[in-house]
């Protein structure tokens, strides 16, 4: 069931902080063929077993779709977000403005484009809507099953000519690419490895979980007090951000307390324990490595070799696209212009990959 919301063309590998998901300095509305809405899926069985009489995914559109002769959209390009955030996260002016204006990659006059809020996040079926404890403890493949049937039932896309995704996203595109190989020309990730979930990335996420779920004001989730002892370590969890970036904000002690204050009551003020939770354990059933040979679409994995949850000296990378056929694995060098994990939030440092990559892409399917 789709619930359209017209609006006129004249919108982590880690838990990401709050604070990297900044407002759009540009109103969504002024991209040609805005659209938002909520995509509703009835009795929805997850994984586990568990159900829910609703799930609602949220999502915002641009562009003008073309449409093959049965009258599926052909020219669709899937983002998806990273884990916090929202699909808003795209129309910051270092990501609209060099991909969706006349001339750039995704210009929105030949593409039409997707930006969902990824299961519990957003304007999507999230814990903290009123189940709190009680919401299914939902994993990627949930996500991705939930979000696929967004795109193809509910906005009746037949093709995608690319799925881009960063952090979270970029972890799931991988699993796009080998649960549907037939629907995408290409993926592309940014910030994220194709292997599972493991070593020093686990634990951190464990440790994350585990001081949630041992805050006094808990109570297996069903809490009255909202649980706050995880935002006092999540608010000075600078270590998937670039160092120099955060020496140049913070150059002195004053200015780092100030900095790490100013991040803290942002978590008290829109944090949620238990959607914080549930990101972070969604991720446990991540491990696309034995199913890459089954990709037939072209793949560009993006990642800094600056950024602390991705680090580049492990060789999963390497050896993971051994198994793909079209692979393309980048890492870009630190720059003035990187930001170590967040450097996907800045498209001037790879944009000149992608105009690269889509040049090598088969040719896309007509439509009208």
């Amino acid at each position: 069931m789709l619930r359209h919301l017209f609006v006129g063309a004249t919108l982590l590998a880690l838990v990401s902080p709050a604070w990297a998901q900044e407002a759009a300095k540009k109103s969504n509305t002024d991209w040609p063929g805005y659209q938002t809405g909520d995509y509703v899926i009835k009795e929805y069985k997850f994984v586990d077993g568990q159900t829910l009489p609703e799930v609602k995914l949220h999502y915002r559109t641009i562009g003008t779709p073309k449409r093959n002769a049965t009258g599926g959209i052909v020219n669709g390009v899937l983002l998806l977000q990273g884990n916090t955030g929202t699909g808003d996260n795209w129309f910051r002016p270092t990501l609209a403005d060099e991909l969706f204006k006349p001339g750039q990659p995704l210009d929105a006059a030949k593409y039409y484009i997707v930006m969902p809020d990824a299961l519990g996040r957003g304007g999507s079926s999230k814990p903290s809507d009123g189940l709190k404890g009680s919401f299914p403890h939902y994993r990627y493949h949930d996500m991705v099953d939930l979000t696929h049937r967004l795109v193809t039932d509910g906005l009746k896309v037949a093709h995608l000519r690319l799925i881009i995704g960063s952090s979270l996203g970029c972890m799931q595109q991988f699993l796009w690419a080998e649960w549907y190989p037939d629907l995408m020309d290409g993926t592309v990730g940014m910030s994220c490895q194709p292997v599972e979930i493991s070593g020093r990335n686990f634990m951190l996420r464990h440790a994350m979980a585990e001081l949630i779920r041992h805050d006094p004001d808990w109570n297996n989730g069903n809490y009255d007090k909202k649980p706050t002892l995880y935002m006092y370590q999540a608010a000075g969890n600078v270590s998937v951000e670039s160092p120099v970036r955060i020496q140049e904000e913070a150059p002195t002690m004053e200015a780092a307390k100030a900095l790490y204050d100013k991040r803290l009551a942002a978590l008290m003020k829109n944090g949620d324990a238990n959607n914080t939770l549930y990101e972070i354990e969604s991720i446990y059933d991540y491990s696309p490595e034995a199913d890459l040979p089954k990709i037939k679409a072209h793949v560009l994995l993006i990642n800094n070799e600056e950024d602390f949850a991705d680090p580049p000296t492990l060789g999963t990378v390497e050896r993971a696209f051994k198994k793909i056929a079209h692979g393309t694995y980048v890492l870009t060098p630190y720059s003035k212009d990187t930001h170590g994990h967040f450097t996907h939030y800045y498209a001037g440092v790879w944009k000149p990959y992608l105009v690269k990559f889509m040049a090598g892409l088969p040719p896309a399917p007509k439509g009208k």
